[in-house]
């Protein structure tokens, strides 16, 4: 997501030349090339898949939008299995229309889950529960806290359902470091993104990330909160920042690989 703006077989060859050896897609660009064409793609370019990103959108409250959001996961699964990748990422969905009922949502997410853990272990993918800043709380992710997720995710298996760690959304929580540490005591840190919180935020806010080194996070000691935890999987930077996706996509990533470098090791 980073470098949208370029194709996947662009990607490939930016990853090569940038020493990139693994990389985390968005079920969206790997549709429209072909889910077998796309892992053929990074397999043949020496690349790992991190993580497939993103099911979820689980707190619909009418049956048939639970069943077509409950297909649409089982397909995400069956999709991060074949491009080789052990993780699919959740966004678990924000309040339905009219509904103001945070715990009833977030109860229908452990509830979908209920469903979809099995499906996932069977096929050896492992459901990561992000949570997002409280901004978008009412339409995107009623998980807000590394807490609420880990919350859930204890109801399953730690192989089955577990946490995704994203800087931008929990560098503002002094509790985080010690939901990390929880959270790696039953190693369920199942991926570690970054990206940095820059203001004044954009309008719409969604694509406000910050490139890394320019905003208020200290990278450097977020990655050591969730080494110290016993994470050792690969490190993302996940960057939604228009201003990014205007620019040369190879360029972006060059500059990426520097400022990880630099701001992250």
């Amino acid at each position: 997501m980073t470098v949208r703006q370029l194709s996947l077989p662009e990607l490939a060859d930016a990853c090569a030349a940038s020493g990139v050896g693994a990389v985390g897609l968005w079920r969206e660009p790997v549709r429209e090339y072909g889910l077998d064409a796309a892992a053929k793609l990074v397999r043949d370019a020496g690349l790992r898949v991190t993580t497939l990103c993103r099911g979820g959108f689980l707190t619909a409250i009418d049956p048939e939008e639970r069943a077509r959001a409950l297909a649409d996961n089982r397909r995400a699964v069956d999709e991060a299995a074949v491009l080789g990748t052990d993780v699919l990422v959740l966004v678990s969905g924000g309040l339905p229309a009219g509904s103001k009922d945070l715990p009833g949502a977030r109860e229908r997410i452990a509830d979908a889950l209920a469903v979809l853990a099995p499906y996932a272990g069977e096929r050896g993918v492992k459901l990561a529960v992000e949570p997002l800043h409280p901004m978008y709380a009412a339409d995107r992710c009623v998980v807000s806290t590394l807490a609420q997720a880990l919350d859930i995710a204890e109801r399953f298996p730690a192989h089955q359902v577990g946490v995704a760690v994203d800087t931008y959304h929990v560098w503002w929580d002094e509790d985080a470091p010690a939901q990390i540490a929880r959270a790696g005591a039953q190693d369920r840190i199942h991926t570690f993104q970054l990206a940095d919180w820059t203001t004044p935020l954009p309008e719409g806010v969604l694509n406000g990330r910050g490139p890394l080194g320019d905003g208020a996070v200290d990278l450097r000691e977020w990655r050591g909160h969730v080494e110290a935890a016993g994470y050792t999987g690969a490190v993302e930077v996940e960057l939604f920042n228009d201003a990014l996706w205007a620019r040369d996509g190879r360029e972006v990533l060059a500059e990426t690989v520097r400022r990880f470098v630099d701001h992250a090791c």
